[in-house]
């Protein structure tokens, strides 16, 4: 190395020190060392080039990094937050809890007392409700209505009382089915004093948590809860994913269906409305769902795990191919 080259070297160092370790600005060092802010930018570019700084990443949670901001740039997405691989590679109980955890700490750093927080029925809600220890007071709201068969514990109104505890804002729950034998019970139960009320608070949301369920058996809210032939023509339709008892094709589309009109849940069009979704949707699986609910624009924040990440972007690279 030159004698030139070790002094740029020495004066790089010192200024990577000043600029990393003491926290000194550009235009602090410039002035103590007589150069150019530019040339400080340089100094610090060389530093790091040459290995004289190395930048580590210590996250608070086992995030892939890289994976994530992809995932985010693939789709517009304000936030996107992927599991490493080594966190994604447990039995998918451990995964979920991991996911919920996970949405527990994001909730709890974004969330204000100005928020409505909306909360749909799934087991990764569920799990997140679990790890709230911290939340503003507000209101939370149930977005749709009780899957049958459910233990108490597994309940979306256990959920929102659980969340409303911890925030100690008012809880709105829907005590009602999710799915209902037709329209006109439907709409019976919506009139009922405390549903409506819930309804009410749908245009007030700021911010929701839901799951992304893909069209498959063990993979949805409401796909076995449906009748086979009902399942059937909803397939046939061309659904792909589901939200909260709404439904999506491969493209993004909301569906309109018959099952529409016998759930109990926020409608579509006010879902979309909400201006900051976080939606946990993962395992590979799900990832044509997961693709498609991401398309369609509802969603600001996606959590999820390598596997699936892996796969949605397959799918939209695929898809630019």
């Amino acid at each position: 190395m030159s004698e030139t080259g070790m002094m740029d070297g020495l004066t790089a160092t010192l200024v990577a020190h000043r600029f990393y370790v003491l926290g000194h600005s550009k235009i602090e060092i410039a002035a103590d060392f007589g150069i150019s802010r530019f040339k400080v930018a340089r100094l610090i570019d060389s530093a790091l080039e040459r290995g004289l700084v190395r930048v580590e990443f210590a996250p608070p949670a086992p995030i892939d990094v890289r994976l994530s901001d992809e995932l985010r740039s693939a789709y517009g997405l304000r936030q996107a937050f992927v599991l490493n691989r080594a966190a994604s590679a447990g039995p998918r109980p451990q995964v979920r809890r991991q996911i919920g955890a996970f949405a527990a700490q994001l909730l709890s750093e974004t969330v204000t007392e100005d928020d409505v927080l909306g909360l749909s029925w799934a087991r990764s809600v569920n799990a997140m409700a679990a790890a709230v220890r911290r939340l503003p007071k507000c209101p939370i709201v149930q977005l749709c209505g009780v899957q049958a068969g459910m233990d108490m514990r597994d309940r979306s109104v256990e959920t929102v009382r659980q969340v409303a505890e911890v925030s100690g804002g008012d809880a709105y729950p829907i005590y009602g089915p999710l799915v209902l034998p037709d329209r006109r019970t439907t709409e019976i139960l919506r009139r009922q004093p405390g549903i409506a009320e819930t309804f009410a608070q749908f245009p007030r949301l700021t911010k929701a948590v839901v799951s992304i369920g893909a069209w498959l058996p063990g993979e949805s809210t409401v796909y076995d809860a449906v009748s086979p032939a009902e399942r059937e023509a909803i397939t046939t339709r061309g659904a792909r994913a589901e939200v909260a008892a709404r439904l999506f094709d491969g493209e993004g589309k909301p569906l309109s269906t018959g099952l529409a009109h016998h759930v109990l849940a926020i409608d579509t069009a006010e879902l979309l409305k909400v201006p900051e979704v976080i939606a946990l949707g993962y395992t590979a699986p799900k990832a044509e769902a997961i693709d498609a609910v991401l398309r369609s624009g509802l969603v600001s924040t996606l959590i999820t795990d390598t596997p699936a990440a892996e796969g949605v972007l397959r799918l939209r690279g695929a898809d630019k191919a």
